[in-house]
């Protein structure tokens, strides 16, 4: 269930960073359904990307982590990016990037639009108990 809630947030917020980035499109899709399908379908292999390669590559490269103070993290989300519009350029819907930096800025603005809306929609939190309490 976590999973689907992070693929529409990701969907939610691809959508939005299409409609402010020029160099950012969405490919695919007659009617508004289909255009849905295919955001939806954009945002699964997003994740599926985040999921499986990201982790490879955040710890590949973290000397450079170390070195930037955490601003690589854009460098690695727009590459992230720009391989889900590598895999879905294979078909005829998918999403399409200009250039590396619309990659940058779109990878900015769904860092923060996801960051939001997972902050908004409510969902079980984890609350960690200390170790000492003692109940009685």
């Amino acid at each position: 269930m976590a999973f689907l809630v992070r693929v529409l947030i990701n969907a939610v917020a691809i959508w939005f960073a299409t409609l402010i980035l020029p160099g950012l499109s969405i490919v695919g899709g007659d009617s508004n359904w289909e255009t849905l399908g295919v955001i939806l379908l954009i945002a699964l292999v997003f994740g599926l990307v985040n999921a499986i390669v990201k982790p490879i590559v955040a710890f590949i490269s973290i000397p450079l982590y170390i070195l930037t103070l955490g601003l690589f993290t854009i460098i690695v989300n727009a590459l992230m990016l720009m391989l889900t519009a590598w895999i879905t350029e294979a078909t005829d819907w998918g999403l399409r990037i200009d250039n590396f930096g619309v990659a940058c800025w779109a990878a900015i603005i769904i860092s923060i639009v996801s960051l939001v809306l997972s902050v908004l929609i409510p969902g079980p939190r984890v609350e960690r108990s200390s170790s000492t309490e003692v109940s009685y």
